[in-house]
């Protein structure tokens, strides 16, 4: 746009592309699929300040108050853990239950489909669950801290609520728009047109 700068041309387009297919989609898997996008939008900002400024010594105009996380971090985790433990026995249960309600981490049967079906909604919590234990000892050895660790601990966590279908979904959509920016975007961009001169 010429006064504001913004890539309105590229907006409209993509309203458009977003716009059609979800006229003909279920509401739900619509609603699904613009609630993941956004709380990856989040947590991308959060693991954004983790690289670019994880101490809060930014000159910019607003900094993320640094907040040691090396000892809080870990606490709250342990402190999830007892609680998720002690109040909610039902779906501690269910957890260890496949989506057939059999003890399908017991089963000793070569696996099938129904199998792996009864397991796939519970890959994104068990990604969640590793993330968060490396995302612990990364913050407990190099001091990261605590706002945006939280704030990505918790768009993540809420990201591995909305379903596996949501998140193969998801998964499809963010392959097609990295595949429309590394043949498109990254050659026509500012900051590679400057670099190259």
């Amino acid at each position: 746009h010429p006064k504001f700068h913004t890539p309105s041309f590229s907006t409209i387009v993509t309203g458009f592309f977003v716009a059609v297919p979800a006229l003909f989609l279920n509401l739900d898997l619509v609603v699904d699929l613009t609630s993941i996008g956004t709380l990856f939008a989040f947590a991308l900002v959060c693991g954004g300040i983790l690289v670019i400024d994880p101490y809060g010594r930014s000159d910019a105009r607003f900094r993320v108050p640094y907040i040691n996380g090396k000892w809080l971090v870990p606490l709250l985790l342990i402190v999830s853990v007892y609680l998720l433990k002690t109040y909610n026995t039902a779906g501690n249960h269910e957890f260890w239950l496949d989506a057939t309600g059999q003890h399908g981490w017991l089963v000793k049967e070569p696996i099938t489909d129904k199998v792996i079906g009864g397991f796939a909604h519970q890959i994104p919590t068990m990604v969640f669950i590793l993330a968060s234990l490396a995302l612990v000892a990364v913050t407990f050895q190099k001091r990261l801290s605590l706002l945006p660790v939280l704030g990505l601990l918790t768009n993540l966590y809420l990201m591995t609520q909305l379903g596996i279908n949501n998140w193969t979904m998801f998964l499809i959509w963010l392959l097609i728009g990295l595949a429309i920016y590394c043949t498109y975007g990254y050659r026509h961009s500012k900051l590679n047109k400057i670099a190259v001169a």
